[in-house]
């Protein structure tokens, strides 16, 4: 479930056992209406790509993991329709990043709730931030109030913030 305060503004639902990952984003709880989804283009690749789509199959943007860059600090690149880059999300503090790992690699460390915080930027512009709430539940908080133009499509940021979570086993 997404929220914007009190109000859902989406429903998330990641197919289990696929070959390929296919996250669906529904306006509500009974999945009646897909607004968009994420799919991985290939089975196995470092640099992994993901487009998010309309049900349609219009590509809204395209989400990549950038392989060499997020071996200490996972980073990401949010690109539009035409796979122009609009900004990079990357870890903020290296230190949890590497903690991330290290606890992740533990038995059972998945249970253990660590900080798992993104910046959002183009270039020296900061468009905002993805803060994970520690708490029972997977909360993030998603803030573009640097991205006043709207460059990202909010529904391709809603879809990165759902990609860090689920891709990455947090």
């Amino acid at each position: 479930r997404i929220s914007a305060g009190p109000t859902p503004v989406a429903f998330v639902r990641q197919k289990k056992l696929a070959i390929k990952e296919d996250i669906r984003f529904y306006a509500d709880e009974s999945q009646t209406e897909e607004l968009f989804r994420i799919k991985a283009r290939s089975l196995m690749e470092f640099g992994g790509r993901y487009d998010v789509t309309t049900p349609a199959g219009e590509k809204l943007g395209v989400l990549g993991k950038v392989f060499g860059k997020s071996l200490l600090r996972s980073t990401w690149s949010i690109m539009d329709a035409n796979e122009q880059e609009l900004g990079i999300a990357k870890e903020r503090s290296q230190f949890w990043a590497i903690a991330r790992r290290v606890i992740d690699a533990v038995p059972y460390g998945d249970f253990i709730p660590i900080v798992f915080h993104f910046t959002i930027d183009a270039g020296d512009q900061h468009l905002g931030d993805l803060t994970r709430r520690i708490g029972l539940r997977d909360t993030y908080d998603l803030d573009l109030s640097g991205d006043a133009e709207r460059t990202i499509d909010r529904r391709l940021a809603i879809a990165l913030g759902i990609a860090l979570d689920a891709l990455q086993s947090r």
